[in-house]
C-alpha cells in the first residue's frame, strides 16, 4: 500500500472516532446553518481538524482545501501558511499544485444529524491537476473504500469493479436533487424525467462521496450530479477510475473537480448518459 494512501487512512479512521463517538448523542450536538440546507456541526470542524493535523503531520510540505478551513498553504506557497476560507475553491491555480489534499469531514451531514447512517469522511490527494490518493470512510457502518492511482481501488480491502450494465432502462443511478441552488432545480428535473421515462432506477442517498464510491463497487451502475465542490468528489472520482469506469463532466471531458458538474459510471453506460444529459 502506498505509504501516502496509509496515512490517510489513519486520518479518515481518526476523524471517524471522533464521529462515531459524537453519534451517540445526536441530540447534543450544535448545528450551524451555513445558508439554505447547508449545515455545519462542532463534529464536522473536531473531524476535519484532526484530518488535517494527521496528513501535515506526516507531509508538512503540503497544502490542503478543506470544506469548513478552506485553503491552507503549505511553507512553498507564497501564502504562507495562513488558513484561507475565502479562496475561490473553484480556482485555477490549485489544479497546478504539486500536492493538495483534498478533504470533506463529513459528506452527508445533513444525514448525520438525523441519525441516518449515510455519511462519509472523503480525502483526497490532487499532484499536479492529478488524482494520486483517495480514501472515503463510512464510520457508522466500518466501510473503507481506498484507492491508489495504478493500483486499483478497494473496500475494506476487496478489490472494487464498476457494473456491465450498459443499458440505462436496467440501470440504477445514484444521485443527489439540487437543495442549495433552486436555480438549478428544472434543469434537473427536465434530467431526472428523461431518464425515468427510460426506466431508470435512481436513489438519492444525500452523500456524493458515497455516491461515488457505490459506483466504484458496483452498487450503482452510474452517478450524475449538479451543484458540488472539489471536497464532494476528489475522493470518489478516483475510487471509480481505479474500478475501471469513467468520470466526467455532462460533456464526458475532464472538468468533474472544479466544474461542479459530475457524471460517473462505466465506459460504455458513460456514453450513453453523456447522451442523455444533453441540453434540451
Amino acid at each position: 500500500m502506498h505509504p501516502m494512501l496509509n496515512i490517510a487512512i489513519r486520518a479518515a479512521r481518526a476523524a471517524g472516532r471522533i464521529i462515531n463517538r459524537a453519534s451517540v448523542d445526536i441530540e447534543s450536538i450544535r448545528v450551524t446553518r451555513k445558508q439554505v440546507n447547508d449545515f455545519v456541526t462542532e463534529v464536522d470542524r473536531a473531524s476535519e481538524q484532526v484530518v488535517v493535523e494527521t496528513l501535515l503531520e506526516s507531509f508538512p510540505a503540503h497544502s490542503i482545501l478543506a470544506e469548513e478551513s478552506g485553503f491552507i498553504a503549505g511553507p512553498k506557497c507564497r501564502a504562507g501558511r495562513a488558513s484561507d476560507p475565502g479562496v475561490d475553491p473553484s480556482s485555477a491555480w490549485l489544479r497546478e499544485m504539486e500536492h493538495l489534499w483534498i478533504i470533506d469531514p463529513i459528506d452527508g451531514t445533513t444525514n448525520f444529524i438525523h441519525g441516518i447512517p449515510q455519511f462519509a469522511v472523503s480525502i483526497g490527494l490532487l499532484e499536479r491537476g492529478v488524482l494520486t490518493q483517495a480514501v472515503v470512510y463510512n464510520p457508522a457502518i466500518d466501510e473503507m473504500f481506498t484507492a491508489s492511482r495504478g493500483a486499483g481501488a478497494f473496500l475494506n480491502n476487496r478489490r472494487m469493479r464498476v457494473t456491465r450494465r450498459v443499458g440505462v432502462r436496467e440501470s440504477v443511478i445514484g444521485t443527489g436533487f439540487p437543495s442549495r441552488s433552486m436555480d438549478q432545480l428544472d434543469e434537473f428535473i427536465g434530467y431526472f424525467r428523461r431518464l425515468t421515462l427510460e426506466g431508470a432506477g435512481f436513489r438519492r442517498p444525500g452523500a456524493a462521496a458515497l455516491d461515488l464510491a457505490y459506483v466504484a463497487a458496483g452498487r450503482f451502475d452510474a452517478f450524475f450530479e449538479i451543484g458540488l465542490s472539489p471536497w464532494d468528489v476528489a475522493g470518489g472520482a478516483l475510487l471509480v477510475t481505479e474500478a475501471g469506469g469513467l468520470v466526467g463532466d455532462f460533456q464526458g471531458e475532464s472538468e468533474h473537480l472544479f466544474g461542479g458538474r459530475v457524471l460517473a459510471a462505466n465506459p460504455v453506460l458513460f456514453a450513453a448518459m453523456v447522451q442523455r444529459l444533453k441540453p434540451g
